[in-house]
């Protein structure tokens, strides 16, 4: 990775024409992805950029690409690509600022969570009115299903030491049918995939959106879950509740395919957000185990509470909330 570092020096050098630069890092990533902060020395605005080290063996930057492509199309705050060298794996981008929106919830500042939100679904319903056919992968059967897997796989058998008895097996089997059921059978846009306040900046205009790489076309609930309950920062039910309402109330006024009952948008978001709490954990353990990155561990018991919650409230997946219980007596 140092030699990485040398090259991707060099390379900025030649992007900026020789202007002198500090370079540190920017923001820690789950992938193999690395992001720094180019700041021109002597600029008297401050003027700072930040470059992508996407390693073309594990990482590609044509997704990235895309993506920003088709947020900034839609008047979306997404970083502008200045210049790309995709053999080396290097991306020259915008600096969108320093503060993400899970800094400024944290450092006792909630109080403006009403407007931070409310700009993050007026943004987040921009990016599904965009929605186009053929332009994103869908979040087919196939991922959904793959993505609940790494719960018993990563989660339980490898993190809590605790592989699934065959009845318990079973059950899950059954709540992991009835959640895809539910998230096939939603209206179909662009998701982000990880819509929440660590990949939203604080900027202007307001917010500046990142980590979207991995961006598909698939249930409309999800991204919205990913804001409302966030591996990092929680909040009280009526909170997320009153957010839903205001967000469901702009998709059916603007036309996007959202259910005219609230209570059965509820009820899809609700189990929306079991199958993406299921597979985050999965996927925690995962980094802790395969890619030796422990800290996020740290964030699985949020999501244990969320599945909880969610399991107990529903006849059909009471079976789940009676398997994480066994779990985690």
């Amino acid at each position: 990775m140092d030699s990485r570092l040398a090259a991707l020096e060099r390379w900025v050098a030649a992007q900026l024409r020789g202007a002198p630069f500090a370079l540190a890092p920017a923001s820690a990533d789950a992938s193999f992805r690395r992001y720094f902060r180019a700041s021109l020395l002597g600029s008297p605005e401050g003027r700072s950029y930040i470059v992508m080290d996407a390693p073309p063996a594990t990482e590609d930057c044509a997704p990235f690409i895309h993506v920003a492509g088709l947020l900034r199309a839609a008047e979306i705050n997404a970083p502008e690509i200045l210049a790309q060298d995709l053999a080396q794996g290097f991306l020259l981008l915008t600096d969108l600022g320093g503060e993400t929106y899970l800094d400024a919830l944290r450092q006792g500042a909630r109080t403006r969570a009403p407007a931070l939100f409310a700009d993050a679904i007026d943004t987040l319903l921009r990016w599904q009115l965009a929605t186009r056919p053929g332009q994103l992968p869908p979040y087919d059967e196939a991922l959904l299903s793959r993505e609940t897997g790494l719960f018993p796989e990563w989660y339980a058998a490898r993190h809590l030491g605790k592989p699934l008895t065959p009845d318990q097996a079973e059950a899950f089997a059954r709540v992991k049918h009835d959640l895809l059921r539910s998230a096939l059978a939603q209206g179909r846009v662009y998701v982000h995939r990880d819509y929440m306040p660590r990949n939203l900046m604080v900027s202007t205009p307001n917010p500046g959106v990142l980590d979207f790489q991995d961006a598909v076309e698939g249930p409309i609930s999800y991204d919205l879950v990913s804001l409302m309950r966030d591996a990092f920062i929680s909040w009280e039910e009526e909170q997320v509740l009153d957010w839903t309402v205001r967000y469901w109330e702009k998709a059916r006024k603007a036309g996007l395919p959202v259910p005219a009952d609230f209570a059965e948008f509820w009820r899809g978001f609700e189990w929306m957000g079991l199958q993406r709490h299921l597979k985050v954990l999965g996927v925690f353990a995962r980094l802790a185990y395969r890619d030796a990155k422990p800290a996020y561990l740290e964030d699985t018991p949020r999501f244990v509470g969320y599945a909880r919650k969610v399991g107990r409230r529903y006849r059909a997946l009471a079976p789940l909330a009676k398997l994480l219980d066994a779990l985690h007596p």
